[in-house]
Order: C-alpha cells, then sequence, then structure tokens
C-alpha cells in the first residue's frame, strides 16, 4: 500500500526595492518601496494571502475534520512568518488552527531560505538553529524533519542534518541518481548513521503543481479521480509516494478559476476510496518504514528546473559574484554586533535575490521571468549590489 506524502513550502522573500547608486550612504531600507507595487513586500503578500494562503488553509482544515486520517506537513520560512505577523495575522492564525489538529507536521529549514549550506556551515547551523526556535515559539513544535531550501541536498547536507539532530530529510527523486530505483521508498544517504532521506516523487508532484491548468497536456483536465486512480496504481510497487510542491500551487500559480481547489477537496475522498491507500506526515513515514538502500548523492540537487542542480541561483557571473560578495561578509557583519545590521545582511541571502538574476532561457526561461518582479534580471541585479554596496558601507563605517 502506499502512502501519501503531502509536504508544501511556503515562503516569502523580502525583496529588494529598486535602489539607484545615488542612495548609497543614504538609504539603509533596502526591503521595501510603497510607490512600486511590484516591489512591495505587503501588497504582494496580501495577494498571495486573498488568493492561496487563506482559502488553501481553510479547504485543507475542512479536509483534515472530515478525514482525521487526513495528513500534512508544511516548511515555512522564517521570514514568511514574520510577515506573517507583521501583514497578515488571519494567514498565521490559520496555520495555527492547522496544526492544532494534530494532523499537521511542520518542518524545519533556514530561517532565512538561503543557500548558506553552500557557502558557510556556521551561518548554516545559525539560521536552522533561529527557525527551530522560531518554530517552537510560534506552534509550540520541535521539527523532527529538515527541509533545505529549495530541496538543494547532497550525502554532506545530509550529515550536517543528521548532526543537528533530525530524523529524516527532503529532497528530488532525480532520475539519473535514482537510476533503476523508485522515488516511492524511504533511503539512507551515504556516510550517514540514522537520518533517513524522503524523495520527491516530481512526475506526481508536477501533474498538480505545473502541468494541472495545462490544455497542452495530454492528460488535461486533471480531476481527483484520474489522479487517485495513478495513485492506487503503485500499489506493489513502493511504500510512500511524496508530493512535494509550493503551497502557491493552490490559487497562486494555479489560479481557483483552474478548478484547483475543487481538485484538493476532491482528492483525500477519492483516495479514501480504496482501502489501502492512506496519508502519511514525514515522521511517520519515516517510524513506519526502515530504509530500502543506501543512495549516493555528492553533487548538488534541488528541484528547480529541469536540470534540477544549483544553476537556477548560480550560472552566470552576475549570480557568482552577488553570492560572493554577500558571504564575504560574514566575518565582518557579526564582528559588529548590530542586530539591524546583521538582520539586513540575513535578508540579503534570501535565495529569491539570485534566483531574480537568472538569464536562462529555453523551458526554464518563462518561469524565471514569471517570478521576477524585476524588469530584467539585470536589474535585479543592479538593486542588489547597489544594495549590498550600502551594506559594506555601514559595516565600514560602525
Amino acid at each position: 500500500m502506499p502512502d501519501i506524502c503531502f509536504y508544501f513550502q511556503v515562503h516569502q522573500p523580502r525583496r529588494i526595492k529598486k535602489y539607484p547608486i545615488f542612495s548609497i550612504g543614504r538609504d539603509h531600507e533596502y526591503f521595501n518601496d510603497d510607490s512600486n507595487t511590484d516591489l512591495n513586500n505587503k501588497k504582494i503578500f496580501k495577494k498571495v494571502a486573498d488568493k492561496c494562503y487563506l482559502p488553501a488553509n481553510a479547504a485543507m482544515l475542512e479536509l483534515l475534520k472530515m478525514y482525521p486520517n487526513f495528513k500534512i506537513s508544511y516548511s515555512l520560512s522564517g521570514i514568511f512568518l514574520e510577515q506573517a505577523e507583521e501583514y497578515c495575522p488571519e494567514v498565521l492564525r490559520s496555520f495555527y488552527k492547522l496544526v492544532e489538529t494534530g494532523q499537521v507536521e511542520i518542518l524545519s529549514e533556514t530561517y532565512y531560505h538561503s543557500l548558506a549550506a553552500l557557502y558557510s556551515e556556521d551561518e548554516f547551523y545559525h539560521q536552522v538553529d533561529m527557525h527551530r526556535r522560531l518554530v517552537k515559539n510560534f506552534f509550540d513544535v520541535e521539527p523532527r524533519v529538515f527541509r533545505n531550501t529549495e530541496l538543494i541536498y547532497n550525502n554532506h547536507i545530509a550529515k550536517l542534518a543528521e548532526d543537528m539532530g533530525f530524523d529524516a530529510i527532503l529532497a528530488e527523486g532525480v532520475d539519473n541518481i535514482l537510476g533503476w530505483r523508485s522515488p516511492n521508498f524511504v533511503y539512507k544517504p551515504k556516510g550517514a548513521e540514522r537520518i533517513k532521506l524522503l524523495l520527491k516523487n516530481y512526475k506526481l508532484s508536477d501533474d498538480i503543481a505545473f502541468r494541472f491548468s495545462s490544455r497542452d497536456w495530454a492528460e488535461w483536465p486533471l480531476t481527483a479521480d484520474k489522479f487517485a486512480h495513478w495513485i492506487s496504481g503503485h500499489n506493489g510497487n513502493g511504500e510512500v509516494i511524496n508530493l512535494f510542491m509550493d503551497y502557491e500551487t493552490f490559487g497562486e500559480h494555479q489560479w481557483e478559476s483552474t478548478g484547483i481547489f475543487d481538485f484538493l477537496r476532491a482528492l483525500p475522498g477519492e483516495i479514501f476510496k480504496n482501502p489501502d491507500n492512506g496519508f502519511k506526515t514525514p515522521s511517520e513515514v519515516i517510524d513506519a518504514y526502515t530504509p530500502y538502500d543506501e543512495i549516493d548523492i555528492h553533487r548538488h540537487i534541488s528541484w528547480a528546473d529541469v536540470e534540477r542542480d544549483l544553476s537556477a541561483w548560480r550560472s552566470n557571473s552576475m549570480q557568482h559574484a552577488a553570492l560572493e560578495k554577500i558571504y564575504s561578509m560574514e566575518k565582518a557583519v557579526l564582528k559588529k554586533d548590530d542586530q539591524k545590521l546583521t538582520n539586513d545582511w540575513r535578508k540579503m541571502q534570501t535565495s529569491d535575490h539570485f534566483y531574480y538574476m537568472c538569464t536562462k532561457w529555453f523551458a526554464d526561461g518563462d518561469v524565471h521571468k514569471y517570478f521576477n518582479p524585476y524588469e530584467t534580471p539585470y536589474d535585479a541585479f543592479i538593486s542588489y549590489m547597489n544594495a549590498f554596496n550600502d551594506l559594506k558601507k555601514r559595516v565600514e563605517e560602525a
């Protein structure tokens, strides 16, 4: 029997406003601009809350009450939770209600949704600890499972998560790494002693997250009974089907008019029609199943784009330059022991800033263009580097 493990990433960055060069040394507020609706973090957050977070949470709460065996999980970045508390407390309350059902698991991640695991283990440890404490403070739970930013993963990151006490870590089920194996089992990372690995079934996940509203797709329209039939088809060929996706799938990436909320409300009932099917949280999965095999993933993978590597954030000279600059400031920033300065430096580590600088084309081009609030990747780079130079000036003058 395959159990379905539903996991959703919930994240909104603090976007850097259009920051011209003449603002350096004069304007130290990088993350908001009331005069520009495309880059106003409050307006963006409220828009996504109205389209996704509030209606999706309402639908999930209804399903959790209707089906006591329905289970879901989330990771909520620290900067998402900050903005929810500041801009839209009703969103935060709606997540409280979900957690209170006892059928929802909250996962851990980096507080600032950063790439720190690639550049600074000390900063990585610190941000994960910050996030753990925030989750404990907001939801009174202690996460057992870790999900790195954008599912960026390799053996070493798994070992770091194990050293921090986590029982499991999530990653992408990349075909050329899995080979003959199926993502529908629990695995053990190479070099780890006890931590377990859950791999995303990207084909079934992306049927919902990306192909749901595509009329060019041979399987359109995707109905709940059709999807449940695909799930049931895995009986005897796997223990868990990991459906991992952005929470903004519901209402933002797939608009309400596509029927995505109707699909969501109907899906658990269709899944449960087969008595062999069920739902589990990531912690329940690792408690129920032993690792099927050991997997060696020495290169970095992620869930981004068709390559499923780091190229969404590190494929051009702008991205490399910006990343090297911001992480080179670690010792100098922390030495100043200035909370505002440190917070600004950490907000500038958020992976989205570098995603907006991406210049990839072909299948991924439209994706990067859609999510880019700047007119071009070069505009994103210019604003970022101007803000960085102001930050550097503040450090030097502190």
